[in-house]
């Protein structure tokens, strides 16, 4: 089990957000357990605000910014909420068993989207970039 399942939903959002999580917990999957977190409390719009400016925040404390990606943090919020409204489960580790591949293999996932290389690319990291293969199902969703 992963160390970031020592902590409620509540108190590992507060630590993330208080800059207090150990970086050493924060896999992929606590990434999108984050990601779950945030959808299902602020809804799509608020989140992708929210976990950007969270994880810049963490990467910048932990002399990390490079490895922040702004186009991967939004798409990975907006696949995200589109497999909680496809999906039949109530609670993170359900929904990773339902959709395992999100943990996985994530990345096919978002080259679903993206003809280029989002994970390497540097204006990919400094700013959102939309989808240029198909649009994400929730576009409407987000008021940007």
């Amino acid at each position: 089990m992963e160390k970031h399942y020592r902590f409620s939903d509540e108190v590992y959002e507060q630590k993330f957000r208080d800059g207090k999580f150990p970086p050493l917990y924060f896999s992929h999957e606590a990434h999108l357990r984050l990601g779950y977190i945030h959808l299902e409390k602020y809804g799509l719009a608020q989140s992708i605000e929210n976990m950007c400016k969270q994880i810049y925040d963490f990467a910048i404390k932990y002399d990390a910014t490079m490895k922040f990606n702004a186009t991967v943090t939004y798409a990975s919020l907006q696949i995200m909420y589109y497999y909680m409204r496809k999906g039949t489960s109530k609670t993170f580790p359900d929904l990773m068993k339902e959709f395992p591949h999100l943990v996985e293999d994530f990345k096919s996932e978002i080259q679903k989207y993206y003809s280029w290389d989002v994970f390497r690319s540097l204006e990919a990291k400094a700013k959102i970039h939309e989808p240029d293969l198909k649009p994400f199902e929730n576009a409407a969703a987000v008021n940007r």
